[in-house]
């Protein structure tokens, strides 16, 4: 419920803006990830530090999407509503005892884990910088984290956290046009500084194919986590992406 409420929230922002309706930007992603460091200690204090990436395996491909709707007004000005789902799963067998949340899982014993970290974003963008080949803007970004970290072992024990909260982020972009609708481009979302940080940045090229339709493709980061009383989490994933842009 909570998902499709903030889905919804989403939505609406971008409908009270004078003129989307002409104006939307459609852009979809999907492809490979390749997951890397993902470090757990819950809570904090008293937990098990453990490794989904040393002690478990992925136990299937993660294949990710996202969709990200868009819309620009009074030329330099830009606002974007993204919902970007991600979920690992993770088998193997504890190689000690691991103390998660309020449960204890016995050395020995078989796992299965699952990573989810599902984002939705409203994002602020202004073009500062202009040129007939160059493009920069920056801006900030609303995220709305929807994670959860769960374990079960196959005697029927099983035990997770979730974490549902905002986190301001900045925002920055920058673009080289090639001309007949070839574009290399940066784009990225970051923040670090107290207890954690968190990092979702894109290098990858966008080729028209008429004036409405583009495709794309490039290499995606994910990086971010936090220490703080309840969590400590610290995660990579990497990503090779593909996808389409629709203008309207």
């Amino acid at each position: 419920m909570i998902r499709y409420g903030l889905l919804a929230a989403m939505v609406l922002v971008l409908l009270y803006i004078p003129d989307v309706r002409a104006q939307f930007t459609i852009d979809i992603e999907s492809g490979l990830a390749f997951p890397g460091y993902n470090v757990v200690r819950i809570p904090n204090e008293g937990g098990t530090l453990f490794s989904f990436q040393k002690d478990f395996e992925t136990s299937s491909p993660v294949i990710p999407w996202r969709i990200r709707v868009g819309h620009a007004f009074n030329e330099r000005n830009h606002i974007f509503a993204l919902f970007a789902p991600l979920s690992i799963p993770y088998t193997g067998t504890a190689p000690r005892d691991i103390d998660f949340q309020s449960s204890t899982f016995r050395q020995g014993t078989n796992l299965t884990g699952w990573y989810t970290f599902n984002s939705y974003r409203l994002t602020y963008r202004r073009d500062i910088a202009h040129s007939n080949d160059w493009l920069l803007g920056i801006g900030f970004t609303a995220k709305i984290r929807d994670a959860r970290i769960r374990l079960a072992d196959d005697r029927g024990l099983d035990d997770r956290k979730d974490d549902l909260g905002f986190v301001p982020l900045l925002h920055l972009y920058a673009a080289y046009d090639f001309g007949a609708g070839k574009l290399l481009y940066f784009e990225g979302d970051g923040l670090a500084g107290g207890p954690g940080r968190a990092f979702d940045l894109f290098l990858g090229t966008r080729i028209a194919l008429s004036d409405r339709i583009a495709v794309k493709a490039g290499y995606r980061l994910l990086e971010g986590g936090a220490d703080v009383e309840e969590v400590y989490n610290f995660t990579l994933v990497q990503f090779a992406v593909g996808g389409v842009f629709l203008r309207f």
